[in-house]
């Protein structure tokens, strides 16, 4: 099983950017559909953005024209570049396998085990 570390995160003010990564050990991310996940105080896990390993990419509406997800597969790394950010964005951002659908389109479906994630906070 691979296992996904989440670090990037932190204190930013808002409109500035932050990029987080997700790194794998134990196995090769290439094959993965991964996403990013993120959850805030008293609320549910929301998905944000998945990259397919071919490269397609999904989004959701609060992150488009915002953030921007890649992978780097020599690196075993995804990541997930954010801009232009909100107070709304603060959360713990988490990485995780997803689903795909018959079209190759990965969904904002987590497949696996909660990690640690990463903290952002966004200041106003």
């Amino acid at each position: 099983q691979v296992q996904l570390i989440e670090s990037g995160g932190g204190l930013v003010q808002a409109g500035g950017s932050l990029r987080l990564s997700c790194v794998a050990s134990g196995r090769t991310l290439s094959a993965y559909a991964i996403g990013w996940f993120r959850q805030a105080p008293g609320q549910d896990h929301e998905g944000v953005s998945c990259i397919t390993s071919a490269g397609t990419t999904n989004y959701a509406d609060s992150a488009k024209g915002r953030f921007t997800i890649s992978r780097d597969n020599a690196k075993n790394t995804v990541y997930l570049q954010m801009n232009m950010l909100k107070p709304e964005d603060t959360a713990v951002y988490y990485c995780m396998a997803t689903t795909w659908n018959a079209r190759g389109l990965c969904l904002l479906n987590p497949v696996g085990i909660w990690g640690q994630g990463t903290q952002v906070t966004v200041s106003s």
